[in-house]
């Protein structure tokens, strides 16, 4: 039973969860975690150290694989998610990529949705494909494409929901019903949700997989990922993956991400309540030809947002009259929002995606993702959305 045990954080709320789960007090009687900047730690004895390095006892071998600070990142964010495992690694990119290593080998086959971040395909098209791995890619409402792409050698359905930039939201208990039907696993990247507003493991996905440096630090402070699922499939086998390839998140990292989690129920509801304004009102200016945002009842997956997520997040994105011309006069404008293609951060950021994140893709991938020359994304951050408003200068 989870009573029985003190560090079964079942029984207790996502908020405290996120203050409290994954802290293992040392003799020091500490109320804040510590960092433990050491690359090493020191055995008892011979045998201990043979123990350790055997797998037959646990306990701290070399931070770039066992890090107490790293750990209780981990388990405290295995909590949120409702994960049995958790792999910190040094980046979002870092965490797909190592993944993917654990679980493709060459001649295996992805469908991936066709909204995702930028980097996330070019690893897939210019890295992975040269290894002998096979994608696809769908779009991220249309069942019957997902069906109709599976393959006898699929191993992986990889979808990013809300997308990025568009919001567009995946049906992740229709996705589940069909990757689990084809014997394939289901990767859901929850970035833009984190596990405040969606937990897709409750909805029948077997792996998630973050960028730290988002709204899990929320302030724009540091750079990590992470991996989360199963303890045979992410705890064994992805963890292998850290342990000899080294994508590892440093202890001072951690430490930060570990202070974030401490606020991001609060972040999350607030940059939500933040950005359902100003979507509101983008919609309203002559400038802005349409307005992507899943709170919106406009957005084609309105209601499959209202049931999925608990809130509808900060990032909103918009076309403007006049395409990148006009874009970049109304970025170029702003004197309070930060250009930058960062988001996640308390401060709000814009940026013009068909130049920066997706900037990389070709003008024929570009279209076939909806991602126009006048489309901007903004990441609300908390500001008073009023002054964000005033700082959009259309003309």
């Amino acid at each position: 039973m989870a009573d029985d045990n003190p560090n079964d954080w079942r029984r207790y709320r996502f908020a405290t969860r996120a203050v409290r789960a994954g802290q293992h007090r040392t003799n020091e009687g500490e109320n804040s975690e510590p960092i433990f900047a050491t690359s090493s730690f020191v055995f008892a004895n011979a045998a201990q150290a043979a123990a350790r390095f055997a797998h037959e006892e646990e306990g701290n071998i070399y931070s770039r694989f066992t890090n107490p600070t790293v750990r209780t990142f981990e388990e405290r964010l295995a909590a949120l998610e409702g994960a049995e495992a958790c792999v910190a690694t040094s980046s979002g990119m870092a965490a797909i990529l190592s993944m993917c290593l654990a679980l493709l080998k060459a001649g295996d086959h992805v469908v991936s949705s066709n909204s995702i971040f930028g980097s996330t395909k070019l690893l897939f098209n210019n890295i992975l494909a040269r290894f002998g791995v096979d994608f696809d890619y769908v779009p991220i409402a249309d069942r019957d494409a997902w069906q109709g792409a599976l393959r006898k050698n699929t191993r992986l359905m990889f979808v990013e929901t809300p997308g990025n930039p568009l919001t567009e939201i995946a049906d992740l208990t229709e996705l589940a019903g069909i990757a689990r039907a084809a014997g394939v696993l289901l990767v859901v990247d929850n970035c833009f949700c984190t596990p405040a507003l969606q937990r897709p493991l409750e909805m029948g996905a077997d792996i998630v997989v973050h960028s730290a440096t988002k709204y899990l630090d929320g302030q724009g402070r540091c750079v990590g990922g992470a991996v989360l699922g199963s303890q045979k499939v992410v705890g064994e086998e992805v963890y292998a993956v850290l342990r000899n390839g080294g994508a590892t998140m440093s202890p001072f990292n951690a430490w930060v991400f570990l202070k974030g989690l401490e606020t991001l129920e609060i972040r999350m509801l607030a940059v939500s309540q933040s950005a359902v304004r100003l979507a509101g009102w983008l919609m309203q200016q002559s400038a802005v030809e349409h307005v992507y945002y899943p709170g919106l009842p406009s957005h084609p997956q309105y209601a499959l947002a209202q049931r999925q997520q608990r809130a509808s997040g900060g990032i909103v994105s918009f076309d403007v009259r006049g395409g990148q011309e006009a874009a970049w006069r109304l970025i170029d404008s702003t004197r309070l929002l930060s250009i930058t293609a960062n988001l996640g951060d308390t401060k709000s950021t814009i940026t013009h995606p068909a130049t920066t994140t997706h900037g990389r893709w070709t003008p024929e991938q570009r279209a076939e993702a909806g991602i126009g020359d006048g489309l901007v994304r903004i990441a609300v951050g908390l500001e008073d959305v009023e002054d964000i408003q005033d700082d959009l200068q259309f003309h």
